[in-house]
């Protein structure tokens, strides 16, 4: 699975993506410009040492990249109208987030809306966090393709 997230803002939040990126031998995709560095202190800190695993590319432009993908995509957005557990995700999904501050550009909606998933919440409810976001969605896809995707090591019980 491939993770997009475009423009993020947030270190942390995507620190805490690196994670679940490593926990599930997903890539992570960043579509700039970046509200950080990817030196920020407080991006490695909530990656802690997880970076080393996890493939991390960041493109300028996610229209070009997406268009030349023969990979199917889906959007996530407050803005979708089907939930995202309606959705049928092939093994290779590139799952796409848009900016804690601004969600995704509307270009995506008008040009891909059919491809646009919700999380359900309340009523009255803006959004959740991008991080959580993330893990919700993907452990969803993982869960549809059985978990096949992730590479399995037998872990030795300690004593």
């Amino acid at each position: 699975m491939i993770i997009v997230l475009f423009q993020p803002q947030i270190p942390a939040n995507t620190g805490n993506i690196v994670r679940t990126c490593h926990a599930t031998g997903s890539e992570l995709i960043l579509v700039s410009p970046l509200g950080f560095k990817t030196d920020d202190k407080s991006l490695r800190r909530a990656g802690l040492d997880y970076w080393e695993g996890v493939k991390v590319t960041i493109i300028n432009d996610l229209v070009e990249y997406l268009v030349t993908s023969p990979l199917p995509f889906y959007f996530f957005s407050s803005k979708g109208e089907a939930s995202y557990s309606d959705a049928s995700f092939e093994k290779d999904a590139i799952l796409i987030f848009g900016s804690e501050v601004s969600g995704l550009a509307p270009e995506f909606h008008k040009r891909w809306p059919e491809k646009f998933f919700t999380i359900p919440m309340q009523k009255g409810s803006r959004c959740l966090n991008l991080s959580n976001s993330a893990a919700i969605v993907l452990y969803e896809a993982l869960r549809q393709n059985k978990f096949t995707v992730l590479k399995k090591e037998k872990v030795e019980p300690t004593a």
